[in-house]
């Protein structure tokens, strides 16, 4: 067992620097309700060297894949920083994973160590390796985490610190992040942590920590403190955008990620703070090739452009490119090839070289470029259906019925057919269980904006939908 210094990796350098060139500028600003706590990047740097060496005077060595279980917030953005200095792998684990549900995880991510500060665990030791442990240490891993699930099982992505160093400058060309950007953080970061907690420190920015989603502390928080970057799922800016205070906004950039962006949630944020919502496609697996920074006033459920780094085409099913512009009826796969596209899958065990080669990383989405070079979404490919020839996707028509104000959530399936071959149906969940919008109501929503041939044809309610670990609808 070596206490040894884990070699340096760019990304922490770059904190570190930040620490050394200005020692108090904050970097975490965690919310008290009526003040903030702040913590400065000299402090931030102190306390994950601090904890690095702690990990490593525990056993901890280069490529260990530590699972992190931390409460949201500066404590596990210190404890997450920690793990990476020390060299090990950082796989964060949802803090309400408990007991078999705890072990289950770690035996899928064959854990090493458990880092716990909740339950005085600085480090546990838990000893599970691999078969191919020796290849997984050679691409000198940083992180691993299991994608969402919606379609298919979940897999362990794997990111090496070159890698995921790769990816946050390509990403930054699009968002622009820096020391004077004050960054309000909504998102889950046992999901999301690579390119956007890893991001706004590496690039020197203050990042603000809610104690809650609710709505009055939020904007409380951002106007105390000068938020000029919001991160969060259309989810928390509906929350936003209901609020009925005189409290305001004054971002110059509010990304919406996580989940396809709506078209009411859209207009109620913009209408309420005058700011439009930037879509931005996040890939677990690539990291953000697309934003909607130019186009999120005029185009508001665009994708976006590709960014500068990547090259982003579309895929018939023959394999062949989508050429000139499309619509929602002419689509093909995203496909994307450009810099810091993940190492590995960790089980069962995948290089991504051969997976990447001739087409890059092949998304699963299908989409359609506009005129002016403008990506959209048209649905996942699983989740297209195909009616007497004509194809749509289902992501299309829970947009309208999400519409209708009785209607708090919906999914929209595929139901095979004698004739026809599929149908769409859709379950909804009612905003009043006690008066769910009728059938009638429904269809009339549906034909006022869709074909006669993407109306379900039939409507369930449901008390809940299906959802993933990261909150997605479960297809």
């Amino acid at each position: 067992m070596s206490s040894a210094p884990a070699p340096a990796t760019a990304v922490l350098d770059a904190v570190r620097e930040h620490g050394r060139v200005r020692p108090e500028h904050p970097a975490l600003c965690v919310d008290r309700g009526d003040s903030s706590d702040r913590i400065s990047y000299a402090q931030l740097v102190r306390r994950f060297e601090s904890g690095a060496a702690r990990l490593r005077a525990a056993g901890v060595r280069r490529g260990d894949r530590c699972g992190l279980v931390a409460a949201q917030g500066a404590g596990f953005i210190e404890e997450a920083l920690s793990i990476l200095a020390a060299g090990g792998c950082l796989v964060p684990v949802p803090e309400d994973a408990a007991g078999a549900a705890r072990e289950r995880f770690a035996d899928q991510a064959h854990l090493q160590y458990w880092v716990i500060p909740a339950e005085g665990l600085a480090c546990r030791r838990r000893g599970d390796s691999f078969e191919q442990e020796e290849a997984f240490r050679a691409l000198d891993p940083a992180y691993l985490r299991f994608t969402s699930g919606t379609t298919s099982e979940r897999k362990g992505v794997v990111l090496s610190h070159g890698r995921i160093a790769e990816r946050l400058a390509a990403a930054n060309e699009g968002l622009t992040i820096g020391p004077d950007d004050r960054v309000l953080w909504l998102l889950p970061m046992a999901h999301h942590f690579v390119v956007s907690i890893l991001l706004y420190l590496r690039f020197g920015a203050t990042i603000l920590l809610p104690e809650t989603a609710l709505a009055r502390p939020v904007l409380a928080l951002a106007e105390r403190e000068g938020a000029t970057v919001g991160y969060a799922s259309p989810f928390h800016y509906q929350l936003l955008a209901k609020d009925g205070s005189s409290r305001g906004l004054s971002l110059r950039l509010a990304v919406s990620t996580a989940e396809g962006l709506r078209s009411d949630v859209a207009a109620r944020f913009r209408e309420r703070f005058g700011i439009p919502l930037c879509q931005a496609l996040g890939i677990i697996e690539v990291g953000l090739p697309v934003l909607n920074t130019a186009g999120a006033a005029g185009k508001p459920l665009a994708l976006g452009r590709p960014l500068p780094a990547y090259d982003v085409w579309l895929r018939d099913d023959a394999g062949r490119p989508v050429r000139g512009a499309g619509s929602p009826e002419r689509t093909g796969e995203i496909c994307i090839r450009g810099p810091g596209l993940f190492d590995a899958y960790l089980s069962p065990w995948t290089p991504s070289a051969p997976l990447l080669e001739p087409d890059g990383f092949r998304t699963g989405d299908q989409g359609w470029f506009d005129a002016e070079g403008v990506l959209f979404l048209a649905g996942r490919r699983a989740n297209r259906i195909s009616m007497a020839g004509m194809k749509f996707f289902c992501e299309e028509v829970e947009d309208v019925i999400a519409r209708h104000p009785g209607v708090r959530a919906c999914r929209v399936l595929a139901r095979e057919h004698p004739r026809l071959g599929e149908i769409p149906v859709a379950e909804i969940v009612p905003d009043d269980p006690g008066h769910p919008p009728s059938r009638a109501e429904l269809i009339a929503a549906c034909r006022a904006a869709l074909p006669v041939y993407k109306v379900p044809r039939e409507f369930r309610v449901v008390a809940e939908l299906a959802r993933t670990v990261t909150g997605k609808i479960r297809r």
